[in-house]
């Protein structure tokens, strides 16, 4: 294959891209601050008694 032939970019420069492409956002996913949305009740050591719950012990038992 000629240079003629490719306009745009080959699959060697999309593999070279990929390649540091990924590295590059797992590290900017590591140093973005977030917020914990859900809050833990720590006072409570027991599950809320709910119809889930129920149906999810009444699952479990053998």
């Amino acid at each position: 294959m000629t240079k003629d032939t490719e306009k745009g970019a080959s699959r060697r420069d999309f593999l070279k891209l990929a390649g540091t492409a990924a590295p590059a956002a797992v590290v900017a996913a590591t140093l973005t601050p977030t917020k914990a949305s859900a809050e833990v009740n720590l006072d409570s050591q027991t599950m809320q008694d709910t119809a889930h719950t129920r149906a999810y012990l009444a699952s479990a038992r053998f």
